[in-house]
């Protein structure tokens, strides 16, 4: 029997700002879900700190929860980092779950959006090469022995993989490596999975693909859970930002609205797995993740 996997879906346009900020390239939250007349509708927010995004989103899930309605949450940057950086790290156990404890452990992220990314980022390099390498980008303030400014070489056969095998598959993305200037995705990995893990630990969600396996989803297989968590890349999603609206709004609003329609017409659960049985399943249900909606 055909059914709807999620009742509402909440895509996350996320921010490494290092003070509040709000409007165009802040983080933005946009929600579909059923009004009091039982009607699709949507929202948007857009909190100048993260603190206050952490806060609005368990609140939307909470709500979610006692009306049990099952959602389905976008968070637009990594959930997993390029193959061999936990065992870089001498990290111990699933390498997804290892590097998420440990960022969540070395990040330090205050109330008014200061934050250590580029130290993390640093220390990592430190630990993973003892150089400025692989991680890259920051201002000229933050620069140190183990991060620079620019990029310091490209990288070669022996070291950690520049992309993760589903961005060598998404035209257009940024590499987690990259921690500062536009589209610096790893500086907002690094202080974004620190909150993942708060909001996961908090309640019954599980991070795909890997608690969920990377394989079509039904809905027996969540059964009793509240959300499902995944990462998305809004880029995709082709949203036109209309009078007084800025791109990120219209991004998470049309990624939200293709989501549940695929979801209607029952096509959603066919994008949580690879179109066809893939090599690489291991790689990224143990380590690497993927991007909902780029297929192989």
């Amino acid at each position: 029997m055909n059914q709807r996997l999620f009742q509402a879906y909440v895509m996350v346009d996320w921010s490494a700002a290092s003070k509040p900020a709000t409007g165009a390239d802040s983080i933005w939250i946009g929600v579909l879900k059923r009004n009091v007349r039982f009607q699709m509708a949507f929202e948007s927010h857009n909190p100048p700190t993260r603190a206050e995004a952490e806060k609005l989103l368990n609140s939307i899930l909470d709500d979610l929860k006692r009306k049990g309605e099952r959602a389905l949450v976008g968070f637009d940057f990594p959930f997993g980092f390029p193959r061999g950086t936990a065992a870089a790290l001498k990290l111990e156990g699933a390498p997804w779950r290892a590097l998420l404890d440990f960022i969540a452990k070395e990040t330090k992220d205050k109330p008014d959006n200061t934050n250590n990314r580029f130290q993390v980022g640093a220390k990592m390099n430190r630990l993973m090469t003892g150089e400025a390498f692989p991680f890259w980008g920051a201002p000229a303030r933050d620069a140190q022995t183990m991060l620079s400014v620019k990029r310091v070489r490209d990288h070669g056969p022996g070291d950690l993989p520049e992309f993760r095998l589903c961005e060598d598959a998404t035209k257009g993305t940024s590499s987690l490596w990259k921690l500062y200037y536009q589209g610096s995705v790893g500086g907002q990995a690094l202080v974004g999975l620190p909150v993942i893990k708060r909001l996961r630990d908090a309640r019954a969600v599980k991070l795909w693909p890997f608690e969920t396996g990377w394989k079509p989803l039904a809905s027996a297989d969540l059964d009793g859970v509240e959300a499902v968590f995944a990462e998305i890349y809004p880029s995709m999603y082709a949203g036109k930002p209309g009078p007084g609206t800025v791109k990120d709004e219209a991004q998470v609003r049309a990624v939200c609205e293709r989501f549940h329609a695929l979801d209607e017409k029952f096509q959603l659960a066919a994008l949580f797995g690879p179109a066809k049985d893939d090599p690489s399943r291991d790689i990224v249900e143990r380590e690497e993740g993927w991007i909902l909606g780029t297929q192989v």
